[in-house]
């Protein structure tokens, strides 16, 4: 049982050897990676772990078949290297989280076959790229295939497809498995723990961290041999706040994505839309019962709104419709996401669209802070492992092997593809509810199901229609350091991405279990119910979707 209280005791006690700001994909990594070199190391965020970038992408685990076009048009070494390394570390993705990550198949459309060429060259390309950790060879669709595959592809004027794998997964719960991990190996990690300063002894050099706890509204410090500064798109607020003339280095752009009904478009594989009217991509990627299509790439201000707007959602309608025998409209949306990109602005390019999702490495020679800036989910675990190369190297010890290729995730371990059948026979679940809870908690699903069994109340739906049990929120709050109903719904089960108006009606039931779990007060119950009911109805409000 992971006691908040506890953890901050431990923190305001402890001389770590290392400090990482930011509890998303690559400060997760970051904190489990030191952790499994012998780095005694604790991890901070200011919200949820996740709850930022780490959970707003298109759950695909990718090495970027458009930054591989890129790289070819403008001879770009590094952004093909970037592609080599990102489909090397996919596989590492796939197999250290079975339970959270997959191979899928996704088909580009074509309608000439020169266009056909064009993208069988590119996309064996990719296959050669992958080498020997290649999921599957690409290949032609005929149209017959193509049509039998996706049957909403409008049948106007096309000759087929190109097929090509890559790997998808639920990333809110894999950035939440590292963190588990992290814990498992020694670890210390805690939530909602805002860096408002440093602490310094005499000179410029960094040796402590001064936090606000935004539950327990109280300040907190602790001491850091080493801070690793791992925030995303807010690395330069971070960066400026350990050193006031460090230069900004992000060009952060936001990007939105829509969530339907999956017989709208029905079909298994991916459909990817291969050029844009601003020359990008977009896909329609089934995912966990639903349709997601994204995303939008604008570049964003410290006044853009972490909100799918209007306009964005029209602007994914006008790429993919053209695609589609039957149009889809935005009033048929069930939910969508928002979220910023950490993208590291270049000298020579002006567009957030020519920008690369490379990441640098950065040493503060006034502060000693490590920044860790730029990259994407994919190349989490390289990102993490070139930055505890340059921890170590600041603390004047030896380079140790790095540990993360090749360790299992938080709830990987005993897992198979045919879990979800054992849970079912065992526990008398549906289908439904044994695929979800194994492809949710992988081998946890045992212990949701140890307190759904202790007591009758928790072994109830949640809300009809949606296969999660309430006993998935005590052992939310209790194993996973859940605090609030959206880290509930939002990331550790995912009902406000399958459908907010669902999320709405089960605000007040997480709200009374947490409030029981978490002792909250009646006042900080209906303030947390009514305050996430507020937010989504603002989110429906803004696409013009009635809440009925």
């Amino acid at each position: 049982m992971n006691s908040r209280t506890k953890t901050l005791e431990i923190v305001g006690r402890t001389e770590f050897d290392l400090c990482v700001i930011g509890g998303g994909a690559t400060g997760a990594g970051t904190a489990l990676d030191a952790q499994l070199r012998g780095l005694r190391t604790v991890l901070v965020d200011a919200g949820d772990f996740a709850s930022g970038t780490s959970s707003a992408s298109t759950k695909l685990v990718h090495g970027g078949v458009r930054y591989l076009e890129q790289a070819v048009k403008s001879f770009d070494l590094t952004e093909y290297r970037m592609v080599q390394h990102a489909l090397r570390e996919r596989t590492y993705m796939l197999g250290n989280a079975p339970h959270l990550a997959h191979a899928a198949e996704f088909l580009v459309p074509v309608y000439s076959w020169l266009q056909a060429g064009y993208f069988r060259i590119g996309l064996k390309m990719y296959d050669l790229l992958a080498g020997k950790k290649n999921i599957f060879p690409s290949k032609f669709l005929t149209k017959k295939e193509t049509l039998a595959r996706l049957p909403g592809l409008k049948p106007d004027g096309l000759h087929g497809a190109v097929a090509y794998a890559d790997g998808q997964f639920d990333d809110a719960r894999y950035g939440l498995a590292l963190v588990r991990s992290f814990q498992e190996a020694g670890g210390i990690a805690a939530n909602y723990l805002r860096v408002t300063d440093f602490v310094r002894e005499g000179t410029e050099k960094i040796s402590g961290v001064v936090l606000q706890d935004l539950v327990a509204e109280a300040a907190v410090s602790l001491k850091a041999k080493t801070v690793v500064n791992a925030t995303g798109p807010f690395s330069d607020k971070i960066r400026q706040l350990a050193n006031r003339d460090a230069t900004p280095r992000l060009r952060p752009s936001k990007g939105v994505h829509l969530l339907f009904p999956m017989d709208l478009f029905p079909g298994k594989d991916a459909l990817l839309v291969p050029q844009t009217e601003d020359k990008r991509v977009i896909f329609a990627v089934p995912w966990q019962q639903r349709l997601l299509v994204g995303t939008t790439e604008d570049e964003a201000t410290p006044e853009t709104r972490m909100i799918v707007r209007r306009n964005e959602a029209d602007y994914l309608m006008r790429q993919l419709n053209p695609y589609l025998m039957r149009p889809l409209r935005v009033e048929q949306a069930v939910s969508g996401i928002s979220g910023l990109r950490p993208l590291v602005a270049a000298k020579t390019k002006h567009e957030t669209k020519e920008l690369i999702r490379d990441h640098e490495v950065e040493v503060d020679e006034k502060s000693g802070m490590i920044s860790i800036l730029g990259g994407k989910w994919t190349t989490h675990r390289l990102m993490a492992e070139d930055t505890v190369n340059t921890v170590q190297h600041s603390l004047g010890v030896e380079i140790s092997p790095c540990m993360t290729k090749l360790h299992p995730l938080d709830g990987a371990t005993g897992f198979s593809e045919d879990y979800w059948q054992t849970l079912a026979q065992s526990r008398g679940l549906t289908e439904a509810t044994a695929k979800r809870l194994a492809n949710k908690f992988g081998t946890n699903a045992a212990k949701v199901l140890m307190l759904a069994k202790a007591n009758g109340w928790l072994n109830k739906p949640l809300i009809d229609g949606f296969p999660a049990l309430r006993a998935e929120v005590i052992y939310c709050a209790r194993e996973e350091m859940a605090q609030t109903i959206e880290d509930v719904l939002a990331r550790r089960l995912g009902l406000q991405m399958y459908d907010w108006r669902a999320s709405i009606a089960a605000a007040p039931i997480v709200g009374e279990l947490l409030a029981t779990e978490l002792s909250w007060s009646n006042e900080r119950k209906s303030g947390e119910i009514s305050g996430y009911v507020t937010k989504l109805r603002a989110y429906l409000k803004e696409l013009g979707l009635s809440e009925a």
